[in-house]
């Protein structure tokens, strides 16, 4: 009996993580300078295959010791001439923000690993 509760908090577990990845993803998206986020080889891998992925270009670990407490890793990338320290400061503030908000884990950690800078789609290049 006691295998059975494991399992299902282990799956439950599985499927939080997702969501709370989903939030993430979406609370980083829509801060201004980010183009997009960068998705892991695994995640290139699944969506080739037709899998679809909650919470590209982020991820989520739990704690051992804590099972409402989370850390969680954003791979963003940056519109070119953003300034990237604001960005990110933007990025954790947000995700821990959202994220204990529709959730109500504790998010201990927000980590933003820049992946890239791109040229923004409307900005005008000047030529010399």
């Amino acid at each position: 009996m006691e295998n059975s509760v494991n399992e299902s908090i282990k799956g439950d577990r599985s499927l939080t993580q997702g969501f709370v990845a989903q939030y993430a993803a979406e609370a980083a998206a829509q801060i201004d300078g980010v183009a997009s986020l960068a998705s892991s080889f695994v995640v290139a891998l699944k969506e080739k295959a037709g899998v679809v992925h909650e919470g590209k270009g982020v991820r989520v670990v739990f704690y051992n010791d804590d099972a409402n407490s989370v850390s969680i890793t954003v791979y963003p990338v940056i519109f070119y001439g953003k300034i990237i320290p604001e960005v990110a400061w933007a990025i954790q503030e947000r995700v821990k923000l959202d994220v204990e908000k529709y959730t109500g884990l504790s998010v201990e950690s927000v980590d933003v690993h820049v992946c890239g800078v791109v040229e923004a789609p409307d900005s005008d290049v000047l030529e010399e």
